[in-house]
């Protein structure tokens, strides 16, 4: 038993059609910005995570008041130069450049909304 032509493109759709709309929803998840923001204090938390897809993930302790409790801002770095740059400034006051990209579908990509794309070291 053969299955004629129409058959086959019906169930080539059918396979085709959730990984290409899959794969239109990531791309514009990771491609539009929610928001930007800055974020100053001092990264307590930084490694490469991953078992298939590595990122670099962050925690940055933001200090308001001497004696106060400092609130976490978990970050993910996608480049490796910002990484890097992240590592050499440890220990030191600074303030993250992001992007807020909401929806993304896989902690593949990282494993925040928070997306670090610049760093400065503040208050030297």
């Amino acid at each position: 038993m053969t299955l004629s032509r129409k058959a086959k493109l019906i169930i080539a759709g059918v396979i085709v059609t959730p990984i290409v709309l899959f794969a239109l929803f990531t791309f514009s998840a990771l491609n539009w910005t929610y928001s930007h923001g800055e974020r100053a204090g001092y990264v307590q938390k930084f490694s490469k995570k991953g078992w298939i897809c590595k990122t670099w993930e962050g925690e940055l302790a933001q200090v308001n008041m001497p004696g106060s409790l400092a609130e976490k801002f978990p970050f993910t770095v996608r480049d490796d130069k910002v990484a890097d740059y992240i590592n050499a400034s440890l220990g030191k006051r600074v303030a993250l450049s992001y992007d807020q990209h909401k929806g993304i579908p896989t902690t593949c990509f990282g494993e925040t909304e928070y997306f670090v794309t610049a760093v400065k070291v503040v208050g030297e």
